[in-house]
């Protein structure tokens, strides 16, 4: 199972367009974060996120968590077929069985 994060999304319905409008809202609830990592929060995918701070977001805007996290099944089935694939031994990931043979030369 993967996921769609839309905070972007979420802030802008909401009126904020800015990483900065956000920074001081998760600050009066104890998460200080700085502006790269609050950029990140809002731009990015994040990959591990705690749970008070996930909390914090859905207080802030007012939001459900089905807003701000899709659940999406599709990826993860064709993730898991690319990741098969991609380990075919080689050393680059994803080459997988496209790897070209090596050839073989065969005297007159």
């Amino acid at each position: 199972m993967d996921y769609r994060w839309h905070l972007r999304e979420v802030m802008a319905t909401r009126g904020m367009f800015s990483t900065t409008d956000l920074r001081p809202l998760l600050a009066q609830r104890g998460i200080n974060l700085s502006p790269s990592q609050t950029y990140r929060l809002v731009v990015e995918r994040p990959e591990r996120l705690s749970l008070k701070t996930l909390m914090a977001l859905l207080v802030i805007l007012g939001c459900t968590m089905e807003e701000l996290i899709e659940p999406v099944a599709e990826a993860a089935a064709s993730g898991r077929k690319t990741a098969a694939a991609g380990n075919g031994g080689g050393t680059e990931p994803g080459v997988g069985g496209f790897r070209p043979r090596r050839a073989r030369i065969v005297p007159e």
